[in-house]
This record gives C-alpha cells, sequence and structure tokens, in this order.
C-alpha cells in the first residue's frame, strides 16, 4: 500500500499590539491591562531570582530616529563575528566523524540550549490521550476530503486546577488509497475584529492547503495557545504551569517555545496511530514566533521528516550575535521573555550577547541531516534579519556535510528571490513581506524530492 504525506505547520500569532485601541472594546482594553500586570509582576520576579535590576533596551522598529532605533546597516550588523564552533568539543577537540558529533557533541548543544536559551522540558510529561470529536467530508479546492477534529486531554491528575485540551485538525485526501505524508501548522486565533492581510484579487493563488492536496498529501492545523498561552500572565497555567503546579518557573525551566514544539510532538505521536498518516514523511512549518517553535521542535523531535522556517528572526534561525532587526534585548524583554528561559534574560542585562554558549547556527545543525527551508520575505520583513538567518544557514552547514549531506554551496548572500535549493539546507528571500504564502509553492516542490525519496 503506498504511503501518504502529512504536513505540520506553525502560524503566526498576533499580540494586541497589532490591534488598534480604536478596535478595542472595554472589555477587550481591561483584558490587556491585567494580562500585561500579571506578566510585569513574573517578568518582575524572574529578573529577582537572577539577581538582574535591569536590562539594556531592545531596538525600536517603529521610530528610526529613536536612541535605540533597529539597525539595518550592514556595517554595524556583526559586532561579535566569531560563532561558536559546532564541531569542537568543549574539551577543545574538533569532531571529525559523524559518531562523535552524535555521541558527543550534539549533546553538548543541547544542554547549552536547555539551560541557557530555550529551557529544559521537565522529565516528568503527562501523558496526552487524543479524542476525536468529529469526521467531516468536505471539499477544499474541489479535491475531496475527511476532516477530522481531535482534542489532545493532557493528564492534569497532579494538578487539576490548570487543565490543558490541545486543539488539532487533521485533513486527508477522500480519494487517498493509502496513508499520505502531511505538512502541520502552528496557526495563530486572532482576537476580535482582526483582520489578518489575506490575497482577495480575482486570480488569488490556491491557499497552501490546496497546494498540498495537489501533490496528495494531508494537512494538520495545531493551536500552540491551547498547549501554552502567549504571554507571561500564562505561564502559571498551560502546560509550563500544570508541570509547575501553578507555580513560577525557575530560571533553566522551559519557556513557551519549547512547550509549543512539545506539543507539535504530541500531534505526531497521534499521527503514528492514524492509518491515513504516512507519519514518517510528516512536515513542520511556522510562520513568524511559531516560525521560532518550528524551528524547536524540528531540532529536538527526529520524527519530523522537514521543516520550512518562515520568517522565524530572533530567537529562531537569526544569529542572536546580530545587530540588525529584532535583538536580544527585545526577546528578553517583558513582552517576549515567556518564550524563553529565564536565564536568557542574563545576555541582555549583566552579559553580552557574545556570552552565550551557543548561537542560532548550531539549532539548525541539530536537525541535521533532515532538510530544512529557511525563508524570509523582503519587503517590509526587515525586522527578522533575513541576511542574518543566512548567514546562521551557512554556519550550520559543515555540520551537513560531516554527516554526508550538502550543505547551500555558498557564502554569498543571494538576491532575493533566488533559491538555494540543492541541498538538505535551503534559504530563500522572496519578494513579499511578512508571510510564508510566496514560497509555499517553492517548498512544497523542495519538499517532494524527499518524499518521493
Amino acid at each position: 500500500m503506498k504511503k501518504a504525506l502529512v504536513f505540520v505547520v506553525i502560524g503566526l500569532m498576533p499580540t494586541l499590539d497589532g490591534y488598534t485601541q480604536s478596535r478595542m472594546s472595554p472589555a477587550d482594553s481591561l483584558r490587556r491591562d491585567s494580562i500585561n500586570k500579571v506578566t510585569q509582576q513574573d517578568y518582575n520576579q524572574m529578573l529577582k531570582q537572577l539577581n538582574i535590576t535591569s536590562i539594556r533596551p531592545g531596538a525600536n522598529g517603529n521610530n528610526p530616529s529613536a536612541p535605540n532605533a533597529a539597525n539595518y546597516d550592514e556595517a554595524k550588523a556583526n559586532p561579535y563575528p566569531v560563532l561558536p564552533d559546532a564541531l569542537t568539543l568543549k574539551n577543545g577537540a574538533k569532531v571529525t566523524d559523524a559518531k562523535t558529533w552524535l555521541n558527543l557533541r550534539r549533546a553538548e548543544i543541547v544542554e547549552d540550549f536547555d539551560r541557557e536559551v530555550y529551557g529544559r522540558t521537565p522529565r516528568n510529561l503527562p501523558t496526552v490521550k487524543w479524542e476525536v470529536v468529529s469526521t467531516a467530508n468536505e471539499t477544499n479546492g474541489a479535491i475531496p476530503v475527511i476532516t477530522k477534529k481531535l482534542v489532545g486531554h493532557v493528564d492534569n491528575t497532579s494538578y487539576p486546577q490548570v487543565k490543558v485540551d490541545i486543539q488539532l485538525t487533521l485533513t486527508t485526501p477522500a480519494n487517498a488509497i493509502s496513508a499520505v505524508p502531511v505538512m502541520m501548522e502552528l496557526a495563530f486565533v486572532f482576537p476580535p475584529g482582526f483582520n489578518p492581510p489575506r490575497d482577495t484579487s480575482r486570480n488569488a493563488p490556491p491557499s497552501w492547503q490546496q497546494q498540498v492536496l495537489q501533490k496528495g498529501w494531508g494537512y494538520a492545523v495545531i493551536i500552540p495557545t491551547s498547549i501554552q498561552t502567549d504571554n507571561g500572565a500564562g505561564l502559571r497555567s498551560g502546560i509550563i504551569g500544570l508541570l509547575n503546579k501553578g507555580l513560577g518557573r525557575k530560571a533553566d525551566d522551559w519557556g513557551a517555545l519549547k512547550a509549543w514544539a512539545w506539543g507539535a510532538s504530541k500531534a505526531l505521536d497521534y499521527f503514528e496511530t492514524d492509518k491515513a498518516v504516512d507519519a514518517k514523511r510528516v512536515g513542520i512549518e511556522g510562520h513568524s514566533r511559531y516560525g521560532k517553535a518550528a524551528l524547536v521542535a524540528m531540532a529536538y523531535d527526529a520524527r519530523f521528516a522537514i521543516g520550512f522556517i518562515s520568517s522565524s528572526g530572533a530567537a529562531g534561525a537569526k544569529l542572536h550575535r546580530r545587530n540588525a532587526g529584532e535583538i536580544v534585548e527585545n526577546i528578553a524583554s517583558s513582552g517576549e521573555y515567556h518564550w524563553m528561559a529565564g536565564n536568557y534574560i542574563k545576555y541582555a542585562g549583566p552579559l553580552t550577547w557574545n556570552d552565550l554558549p551557543v548561537d542560532s547556527h548550531e539549532l539548525i545543525a541539530l536537525c541535521a541531516p533532515r532538510p530544512v527551508f529557511i525563508s524570509a520575505g523582503n519587503k517590509g520583513d526587515g525586522w527578522v534579519d533575513a541576511r542574518g538567518m543566512f548567514m546562521a544557514a551557512v554556519a550550520a552547514g559543515p555540520v551537513y556535510k560531516l554527516l554526508r549531506k550538502k550543505d547551500l554551496g555558498t557564502t554569498e548572500f543571494p538576491a532575493v528571490e533566488t533559491g538555494l535549493m540543492e541541498g538538505e539546507i535551503s534559504y530563500r528571500q522572496h519578494n513579499g513581506g511578512h508571510t510564508p504564502a510566496p514560497n509555499w509553492p517553492v517548498f512544497i516542490q523542495y519538499a517532494e524530492r524527499y518524499f518521493k525519496k
């Protein structure tokens, strides 16, 4: 029986920052203010735990005249040009064979990311029981499909005060005669009244879901905020709060990026039980903050076959040591610290970016030897630093080559819409804005190469 392909996609989760005050109801405003207050309290407690009194201000991406305006000048972008060597052990010995990488060096890098960047995933993780809530025969782009709505009930007997139900949908071609590959998305839930940008033209291209179906693959959509809320106020709820029994985090506890990645892995657990899905060919895609989470999921779970990492920027594929667009200080601020381990805040305060024991090229390297596509936009997407992500992809190349896979094949930053798609590390900057849409056809063609093997 021929198997079918399933992909997991991680989408953009907007914050209320982009939801203008004029469009917010009084109730929404009160809720926002309450969230901000509790978030600041939690953030202050983490600063106290770290013995930090203040951090440096982040980059201002809105006002080019501000003293801390975001930098887009390449002459100032690389204050720390020397990156940690992914192929040098802590004892100084060089890694020259795959066995040493897999058995020794990889574990060293994972430990550094766990302790200082994304936090440690708890050992005593609860079980997840998946329930198929409904099954529907539908059509999408004239293609008959079967859509299952699922809920992943997380065992909360250790702390019943916190309930976590993971929301997931799975859509596969109705006429498939065998299990299919699947592309999974971690998707957002927009606040009331928020209308995300979309192509409303008469000749709008097919959606990414329709493009996937045209290949005979399936797609899945998981809601990250059903796993862990996207703010600091929610750290005492969700899967993080459940494991901490409603208490605050320790400095090396996991943050939301790791939690969302864990939820994606739990979805993959379900796919391994569903006869409609070829669980050996499940891909993961994420955009913006969920691009960060998609890369973390890809790095930490070797079962994901391929990754589409869209506009992930800082704390994703962009080098932490780059002074371009969003920087470490932004991620370490009260608005985004919940994505990371508390320890990460140190590198925006008493320590510098150069004190980080790892950088994002090593996160990409943890995906090796599996194929990963680093994607960015051009117009209006400067905040994510496309060049910084390209540089990280280049620096991950030696690990892929050690494992007998192809790197990008160049160190020269390519022109917009010039894809570097020949190797297991690939890269393309499209000419649109902060969206994955223009690169979906390119990625699907790239993925098809591997799913046919």
